[in-house]
Parts: structure tokens; C-alpha cells; sequence
């Protein structure tokens, strides 16, 4: 295994390059700094070495390593339970929840960005074995990869984002031609035609109809706007809590919201980078191909 050592080496670094890559806090807040940031360095750090002495130990032939190597990879999923768990417990105390579908897809990421990281590290150090300058070559393409695969689409890919005008009908609040809720309290309905915002989602295709009705979906968006531009919300207000509905005939989606930014155009663009979760996603055009 001496031998091995440098390429060893080439690999946890690549690996933990990769994983620093992967890690952003951005706006959601998540995961935490440094508390949260250690805590994900530190298991990239694991995920790399594993990567990058399965090589190794399967080129000296030690299966007793490479199953202990395997018993340890498979740990990997108890990361998905403890974000979903820390983020349960976080979203009990937002005042615009995330949602259960959004929360799964986040911990869904931390452990497949963990799996990447393994990968990484592994290609790394196969080709390093065979040649330094290789090793580092194929690092380098691996982190091109992995940039790549950062990411998945947003709601800009499959809908278009326009404000819908907040009016009211008696005690009925409508965004644009959508009934969103009944509001009953004069003073509410007053604050709601002062600070109130209302975007229409206009989805692409069949496809895109089906995604965006998702509640877990709808949430996500409602969450982003309360968390990037604030919201003008506490606890025990139900008259003005975000809300979204859905037109039955032609599927847009109606938000309404009281953000504490009420320019539009960041209200837009908020909305346009909102993740597209995998639990959301539907694609009824394919089963016209069976018909």
C-alpha cells in the first residue's frame, strides 16, 4: 500500500475539493456557519478517503478491507436521516414552513453530493496509480463533473412568472382572475391592499402542469419569497398567512404573499430560482406514447 500513498493522497484531495465545491451556504441559510459547515467537511473528508483507498486495497487484493470499505459507504444514508431530522426540527419554527417534499429533497442532496464526493475520489486515484499527471487530470475533469451536476432545474425551466393584481370581491381576495381565500375582518382586507403581492405561475406544457399543482411544490415557492424578502407575517394572523391556489381549467398557480421587499422584479427573479423537487416532478406526456 506505500506505493500507493501519493495517488492515495491526490484522491482525498480532489475528493475534498469536490465536496467544498458542493457546499454553499446561500440564501436558505443551510447548512450553518461553521457548525454546519464542519460538520459536512468533515464527512467529505470521509467520503473522499473511502473514494480513494477502494484502488488500492482491490489492486493488493485486500477484500477484507474493501468490505469493510463497502460496510462503511452504505453509513452514508444515516446522512440523509440527520438532515431530514435537523431540518424538520428547524422548519417547526419558520413562520412559512418549507414543506415535507422540500425538506426531503434537501436531504436527499447532502447524501447523493456525499456519494459524488466518493466517486470523485476514486476515479481520482485510478487513474493517479497509473500515472501522477493523470490522476490529477482526471481530478480536474471530475470537478468540472461535479459543478455540473450541482444543481438540478429550476422553475424558470418549466414555467413563467407574471404579478397578478390583488383585489377583493366582497371578502373574497383574488390574485388576478384566481379566488385565493375569504377574508372577513375590514382592517385585513386594508393591510392586504396595502402590502400584499401576487404572481401568477404559468406553466410550459402538460408536464409543467402537473409539477407546479404540487403542494410540496407550491410551498417551496411560498418559503423561498418569505425567506429571501421577508415576510410581514407572526403567529396567530390567518387573514394574512402566503397561500396558493390553482385554476382547474388551465393549471397556473396563484401566489399570494406579504413579503417585507414588495418590488416585483426581485419577487420574480426569487421565484424563477426556486429548485424544482424530484418529488414534484410528473410527466404525463410520456404516457401518450403508450396509447
Amino acid at each position: 500500500m506505500e506505493q500507493h500513498l501519493l495517488s492515495v493522497l491526490i484522491g482525498i484531495f480532489f475528493g475534498c475539493l469536490a465536496r467544498v465545491f458542493l457546499l454553499r451556504t446561500d440564501f436558505r441559510q443551510y447548512p450553518t456557519y461553521p457548525q454546519g459547515r464542519i460538520i459536512h467537511l468533515s464527512l467529505g473528508f470521509i467520503a473522499s478517503f473511502i473514494g480513494a483507498v477502494a484502488i488500492p486495497a482491490v489492486l493488493e487484493s485486500n477484500w477484507t478491507a474493501v468490505t469493510f470499505l463497502g460496510l462503511a459507504a452504505t453509513q452514508f444514508r444515516e446522512v440523509r436521516k440527520m438532515e431530514r431530522e435537523t431540518l424538520t426540527n428547524i422548519d417547526s419554527s419558520e413562520l412559512v414552513k418549507r414543506g415535507t417534499p422540500f425538506i426531503e429533497g434537501m436531504a436527499q442532496a447532502f447524501e447523493s453530493r456525499n456519494y459524488l464526493v466518493m466517486f470523485t475520489g476514486l476515479v481520482t486515484t485510478l487513474f493517479a496509480v497509473f500515472s501522477t499527471v493523470a490522476g490529477i487530470i482526471a481530478g480536474i475533469i471530475m470537478l468540472f463533473f461535479v459543478k455540473r451536476n450541482m444543481t438540478g432545474n429550476v422553475l424558470a425551466d418549466i414555467a413563467d412568472v407574471s404579478e397578478g393584481g390583488i383585489r377583493f370581491e366582497g371578502p373574497n381576495l383574488y390574485v388576478s382572475d384566481i379566488h385565493i381565500k375569504n377574508v372577513g375582518l375590514k382592517s385585513s382586507r386594508k393591510l392586504i391592499l396595502e402590502r400584499g403581492v401576487g404572481a401568477i405561475i404559468t406553466p410550459r406544457n402538460k408536464n409543467s402542469v402537473v409539477t407546479i399543482s404540487n403542494l410540496g411544490q407550491r410551498q417551496a415557492m411560498l418559503h423561498h419569497v418569505a425567506n429571501i424578502l421577508g415576510a410581514y407575517l407572526d403567529t396567530g394572523e390567518p387573514d394574512i398567512v402566503p397561500l396558493s391556489k390553482r385554476n382547474m381549467v388551465d393549471g397556473r398557480v396563484a401566489l399570494f404573499f406579504m413579503p417585507q421587499e414588495k418590488e416585483f422584479h426581485q419577487i420574480k427573479s426569487v421565484l424563477e430560482h426556486v429548485p424544482v423537487l424530484d418529488s414534484a416532478i410528473r410527466l404525463p406526456s410520456e404516457g401518450d406514447r403508450g396509447k
